[in-house]
């Protein structure tokens, strides 16, 4: 049985990759649409799939022939569709902080370091490998700073970002960790950030949301 949602999205995008999390976390199943950022050009740029994301961006979430783009709004609507497990606190306050924990991430860190700025940065003005790096973890580092604080010592972080339960917030860290990772930022100045990743992985919905779990990660 085909299942109603299809996720079209990239090993290693950030942003499908919190798609997946949520995914997950709810049980949902669903099929899996690779769409290569990289190869001939970018298979985002392709007439057909522009025609579902104008903005020729991962992820995009078909629901029974609905298209659904932008990761929060994809995980806002996977929480009113599919309530439970909910994956935004119960409370307005607690809303409003999840929501925020998240958008630090997905609206603030994240974008600077997206493939199409590196490929501007490199294309326009010229940065090599070694550059996009350094333009990488400035800003890794300057969000994980900020990110940090917020978490560190607050009464309502518990065992994650809010709560002794997944959000939406952890379902952004955990893709903004990797990526920490990836580009080699050092993360002993962020301890509350490193205990919630590590509270995070031991689920299994989020290890087999992981970029290397994924069906078009290239093979080691």
């Amino acid at each position: 049985m085909t299942p109603d949602l299809v996720l079209y999205g990239y090993w290693r995008s950030s942003a499908a990759y919190r798609v997946r999390i949520a995914l997950n976390l709810k049980g949902l199943a669903y099929e899996t649409q690779p769409v290569h950022l990289v190869r001939d050009g970018g298979e985002q740029h392709a007439p057909e799939f522009q025609a579902l994301n104008p903005q020729a961006l991962v992820p995009c979430l078909v629901d029974q022939g609905q298209v659904f783009t932008q990761s929060l709004a994809i995980i806002e609507y996977l929480d009113e569709t599919r309530p439970t497990p909910p994956l935004l606190p119960a409370d307005p306050a607690g809303r409003a902080r999840a929501r925020a924990l998240a958008q630090v991430v997905a609206c603030d860190l994240h974008p600077l370091g997206n493939l199409r700025v590196l490929q501007h940065l490199a294309s326009q003005f010229g940065a090599d490998e070694a550059a996009k790096g350094v333009w990488s973890r400035h800003w890794i580092s300057e969000g994980l700073r900020a990110l940090e604080a917020m978490l560190a010592g607050h009464v309502a972080t518990g065992r994650f970002c809010h709560g002794d339960t997944p959000t939406i917030a952890d379902a952004c860290l955990v893709p903004q960790v990797y990526n920490a990772v990836r580009w080699k930022v050092p993360l002993d100045e962020y301890p509350t950030i490193r205990r919630i990743h590590e509270a995070c992985e031991g689920l299994a919905a989020f290890r087999l949301a992981a970029p290397e779990a994924q069906p078009d990660a290239p093979v080691a």
